[in-house]
């Protein structure tokens, strides 16, 4: 069960495409957070989701906001799948300790190993106050986090 909206977005530390370490707290009373967990890069619903979110870019990367995309992927693959696509935000590897930051909020399958489509925004504080979680096959509409982005 994904964690619920009010609660205290939990904390995590995770590299990125290339090999930095990005904490949550990090933006704490700095941006907002659009955090997206999805299954795995190089699907075609993944690739799609990720690159809609790449020609928007300017809404949800700003003074104001941050977007973290969170996969179970290495970040070796993060990093080739990022030079791909031309994706310019943090690709965050949730690969080991295997799907540890997907089962703090509640989106990892068990049966497949990997996190299935959730989005958490969080605000400044450090509390969700928007979230949506589909099924590994549907995508999400980045419009909904615009409107969700409007109302902090």
């Amino acid at each position: 069960m994904a964690i619920e909206v009010g609660t205290k977005a939990p904390d995590f530390e995770l590299k990125d495409n290339h090999g930095r370490t990005v904490r949550l707290s990090d933006f704490r009373g700095e941006k907002n957070v659009v955090l997206l967990f999805y299954p795995f890069a190089f699907t075609g619903v993944c690739t799609g989701e990720l690159c809609a979110l790449r020609d928007e870019l300017p809404k949800f990367v700003n003074d104001d906001t941050q977007l973290l995309a969170v996969s179970n992927d290495s970040i070796h693959t993060l990093r080739v799948f990022a030079e791909q696509e031309g994706l310019e935000y943090p690709l965050l590897s949730d690969f080991w300790k295997h799907g540890e930051a997907s089962r703090a909020y509640g989106v990892f399958d068990e049966d497949k190993g990997c996190a299935v489509r959730g989005t958490f925004i969080i605000d400044k504080e450090g509390t969700v106050r928007w979230t949506v979680v589909n099924e590994l096959p549907d995508a999400r509409d980045l419009n909904d986090y615009v409107k969700a982005l409007d109302t902090l």
